[in-house]
């Protein structure tokens, strides 16, 4: 089964400048758990490769992150999809990490870990640096116009990869 990899925050729930810090604070978009199971239905196994600084920021802890991640778990089991992968860079952006979006580490782990081919795997995101570290190891960079998605679209209007409203969009198009 061929592998996708999804952003978190702006891809999958709401994203907040002030950081998701709290189970309460995770909340989905709209159709974004529907547009997973979906994806799930039609063969793709689910990665999230998620750039979490709110760790390093002091704003939240690892047990915090894994009960916001236990939520997720919870509703797309619940919807009849599941994630089988989730990576995290901790780090904050001055920590000069190999793994924080956009340098390509949470890619090359997961693709290590898994025996996956990156080339041209789709990789949804919603900012500029999610797309960078996709077209850096040669998987398919998508755009969703949803959290930093319109504004990324505005700062770089002749991007060369896919747009799509929202992450149900770009599952419908990957599934057809």
């Amino acid at each position: 089964m061929p592998w996708i990899i999804l952003d978190r925050d702006g891809v999958i729930n709401q994203d907040s400048d002030n950081f998701i810090k709290s189970p309460a604070e995770w909340n989905p978009l709209p159709r974004s758990i529907e547009a997973m199971a979906l994806l799930n239905r039609h063969g793709f196994r689910i990665a999230v490769l998620t750039n979490q600084s709110g760790i390093a920021r002091g704003y939240f802890d690892l047990a915090t992150l894994a009960a916001m991640h236990d939520k997720l778990h919870r509703l797309l089991q619940q919807a009849g999809g599941r994630v089988e992968r989730i990576y995290v860079c901790p780090h904050g952006p001055d920590d000069g990490c190999a793994c924080r979006k956009p340098k390509p580490g949470l890619f090359q782990q997961f693709a290590a870990d898994t025996g996956a081919d990156l080339r041209d795997l789709p990789a949804i995101g919603d900012s500029y640096r999610d797309l960078q570290a996709a077209a850096a190891v040669g998987c398919q960079p998508i755009l969703v116009k949803t959290g930093k998605g319109r504004r990324t679209l505005a700062q770089h209007p002749h991007l060369p990869y896919p747009v799509y409203e929202d992450l149900y969009d770009a599952a419908q198009h990957l599934i057809a």
